[in-house]
């Protein structure tokens, strides 16, 4: 199953591994240790340059994790995989 998350990206539903909410994860120090470690591994996606990201998925890609940084709310992606 393909899962629309913002702009014209749509991943698939089983090589996604989580989604988050933006506010509320980037409380955590270790949310934030792993956000700022993927933008330095080069391993950010920005789904959407005009909009605000609401959310992070991190998705398995070609063995290797990616962050994708999404203007749909968690809530909302966690409602199209369902």
């Amino acid at each position: 199953m393909f899962v629309p998350i913002g702009g014209e990206t749509v991943l698939r539903s089983e090589n996604i591994i989580g989604i988050f909410d933006t506010d509320s994860a980037t409380v955590s120090k270790h949310s934030r240790a792993l956000l700022n470690t993927a933008e330095k591994q080069k391993k950010v996606r920005t789904v959407s340059l005009t909009e605000l990201p609401r959310s992070f998925l991190l998705v398995k890609e070609k063995n290797e994790i990616v962050l994708y940084l999404s203007p749909v709310s968690a809530s909302t992606l966690i409602r199209r995989i369902q």
